[in-house]
């Protein structure tokens, strides 16, 4: 993780070069600050009323040596950057996410949101090209997701843990090596796929759809082999792409959760109580894996990532169904000659190789009992 003094010296040298009220418009400026995320390779720039525009820097958040930003500042600024749909949407509603696009600079994820009352925003890069999975540090079973010919495949971790990525990264895998109809629905477009092998459509909300329920019904009458669903926000979703993995179909999608069991029983949990067997059972039966990861500061700068994985089979099916999600942890050790890992096994093996600090693998643990046999 960057240290007391890396983060002295990363300030001194930003606000050398902090970006002022541009003379040529308002999104001068906000080009200005982009440039700056591209020159010191970070993941985030953050506006806040109050403060000083931030960049996330090797997970620090590091504030530009300007003058605190007024919300109308971060609206001028930001919402001419947004397309038609998104400045709709933030007039209406006081949030909007879409994708913005520069040709030099590359693409961005832009949320433009309110927090008492004012404007606010959070802008992350968007990478240039598709990861290969092994790129990203994970360990190598998660491989095995992108070979599930069915069923659906859910990717949960805290918010900025990755999740998107290795979703895009699972789906190049399929791409580079098998022939199939692959349709990506995202909220905004993260990741832009080529044709390799296979044929790939891209649908974004917003654009190319009004919300995910109306893009994943359309999807399934488009004949395709797999599905992605950048997120699942609301139970009409989550049952559509339930029954999409339960009918054939391979489905790729994230939530934000902890660990597996939490996982599993988010979906069920969002729906009324007098549906939620009924889901259970559905579940039970369309759910192939679930994949829970989280970014660890590494020894030394920057971050790595450590997982959970539970490959589902017969006894995770029949925790699912009667409500017993706190044995799932077990059906990972059960599983685990088909792939299954836990947390406190990747974590094990970030700190044996030394990526990872003992103390911090520990604070992470759901089971640190079971994380410290494994160390000794």
């Amino acid at each position: 993780m960057t240290g007391p003094d890396d983060l002295d010296a990363l300030v001194t040298e930003l606000n050398a070069g902090a970006p002022r009220p541009a003379t040529d418009g308002h999104t001068a400026r906000l080009r200005a600050w982009l440039e700056l995320v591209v020159a010191q390779s970070a993941s985030d720039l953050l506006l806040v009323a109050g403060a000083p525009p931030s960049l996330r820097v090797a997970g620090a958040v590091v504030p530009l040596g300007e003058a605190p930003l007024g919300g109308e500042e971060i609206a001028d600024a930001v919402a001419p950057a947004l397309p038609p749909h998104a400045r709709r949407a933030f007039r209406d509603t006081g949030i909007a996410d879409a994708s913005f696009r520069t040709p030099d600079l590359g693409r961005f994820r832009i949320n433009l949101h309110h927090e008492r009352g004012r404007a606010a925003a959070a802008i992350r890069r968007l990478p240039s090209a598709v990861p290969r999975l092994a790129s990203l540090g994970l360990p190598p079973s998660v491989e095995a997701l992108s070979r599930l010919p069915r069923g659906l495949v859910l990717v949960g971790g805290p918010t900025g843990s990755g999740k998107t990525t290795t979703l895009a990264a699972l789906v190049h895998e399929i791409n580079l090596r098998e022939t199939r109809h692959i349709i990506t629905i995202e909220d905004p477009l993260e990741y832009e796929h080529s044709h390799h092998r296979s044929l790939i459509e891209h649908v974004e909300i917003g654009i190319d759809a009004p919300d995910f329920p109306t893009a994943l019904r359309a999807a399934l009458r488009q004949a395709p082999d797999v599905i992605v669903v950048g997120e699942m926000r609301d139970p009409e979703t989550m049952q559509i792409a339930v029954a999409a993995g339960e009918t054939g179909h391979l489905v790729l999608s994230s939530l934000h959760t902890t660990d597996v069991a939490t996982t599993v029983a988010r979906i069920a949990d969002s729906f009324p109580l007098e549906r939620q067997n009924t889901i259970r059972q559905e579940l039970s039966m369309g759910l192939a894996a679930v994949l829970v990861q989280t970014l660890m500061p590494r020894i030394g700068g920057g971050r790595v990532p450590a997982a959970e994985l539970l490959m589902v089979g017969y006894g995770a099916r029949q925790h699912v169904r009667k409500n017993a999600v706190h044995h799932l942890h077990q059906e990972i050790t059960i599983t685990r000659k088909y792939g299954s890992f836990t947390l406190e096994e990747s974590l094990t093996e970030l700190v044996k190789h030394g990526l990872v600090d003992r103390k911090d693998a520990l604070a992470r643990a759901g089971h640190p009992e079971e994380l410290e046999r494994l160390l000794d």
